[in-house]
């Protein structure tokens, strides 16, 4: 049935088998994302026949591969995006959708990459096309999405203003490149983006939703981009058309797993860029917590009350 967190079951199954154009991957790690407890509860776009198996991305080595499959050999270290199945020992994928890890790169932090660093470059280069020197605004900074926008926008060379609910997750996004903090519990959100960003921003990058999202609108500069990446927040904001009119800006929907299907080469060569990028140390990825596969509902549970400060990922070897 659908519900909360704790409605998950581990329990055995069938090893799946990989198809044409599919890849079989046994996993040793696997990627807790905020999607999958909308998709557990039924309150995602995507709505699987019951039962299913969450989870979007996992991390392991490829032990078969189907007819038609080039490019991938049994054997290989991979990561994988997988949309469903992930949270499981062994999960067939699109060959498209998984890819080689550095060698510098441990089963733990594959597991947590592809979908938080996949969507954060998608919205800040596909979509807004952030530039060097520009300024980023970084809402939910300490969250899965929000500590890749940070990194992320310091490796563009934007100025990045991290906003977060408390001072020890602004102290992790200092410790991964921000330049400027905003605590929404000490500080007025408002207040404090015209100390900081006079001129106010020319990116804003929103997983959050909510209030915070009618202030931030607002701070846009002239040409501003606005992305919506997601609701943490459960609250879907109305922000009025003027606002991005009297600005020239724009919004800009950010949904990664969708755009990636559509555009194959274009995302290999996106992940291609992050691999070096990890691997030149500019992406250190925040693992906050590790929860046996045993335990994913108690793992889905930190992420879906907003515990959750950088990644949570699930163990199976």
């Amino acid at each position: 049935m659908l519900g909360e967190p704790d409605v998950l079951r581990y329990t055995e199954i069938d090893d799946p088998e990989p198809g044409p154009n599919e890849v079989l991957v046994e996993v040793y790690a696997s990627g807790v994302n905020f999607p999958d407890g909308l998709i557990v509860a039924g309150d995602y776009q995507t709505k699987p026949s019951l039962p299913f198996v969450p989870g979007s991305e996992a991390a392991g080595v490829v032990r078969a591969v189907g007819a038609d499959v080039s490019g991938v050999e049994p054997g290989s270290r991979v990561l994988a995006f997988c949309g469903m199945g992930g949270y499981a020992e062994l999960v067939t994928v699109p060959a498209t959708m998984v890819f080689p890890i550095p060698g510098s790169m441990s089963y733990v932090d594959a597991a947590g990459f592809v979908v938080t660093y996949g969507t954060s470059y998608h919205g800040l280069v596909d979509r807004a096309d952030l530039a060097a020197g520009e300024t980023l605004l970084v809402l939910g900074a300490s969250g899965g999405v929000g500590l890749t926008a940070v990194e992320i926008g310091k490796a563009l060379g934007a100025r990045v203003i991290a906003a977060a609910s408390n001072r020890d997750k602004l102290a992790l996004c200092r410790a991964h490149g921000a330049d400027e903090l905003i605590d929404y519990a000490a500080d007025d959100l408002k207040a404090r983006l015209a100390e900081v960003a006079p001129g106010g921003v020319d990116v804003v990058y929103d997983p959050v939703g909510g209030d915070h999202a009618l202030t931030a609108v607002r701070a846009l500069s002239w040409g501003g981009r606005y992305l919506t990446v997601g609701y943490a927040s459960g609250d879907i904001p109305k922000v009025g058309m003027n606002r991005l009119l009297v600005a020239g800006g724009s919004l800009h929907g950010v949904l990664w797993g969708a755009w990636a299907k559509r555009n194959v080469e274009r995302n290999a060569a996106n992940m291609r860029r992050l691999f070096d990028w990890y691997d030149r140390g500019a992406l250190r990825p925040h693992v906050s917590e590790t929860y046996p596969l045993t335990d994913a509902s108690a793992a889905l549970d930190v992420v879906m009350a907003r515990r959750a400060r950088g990644k949570v990922v699930l163990t199976s070897k």
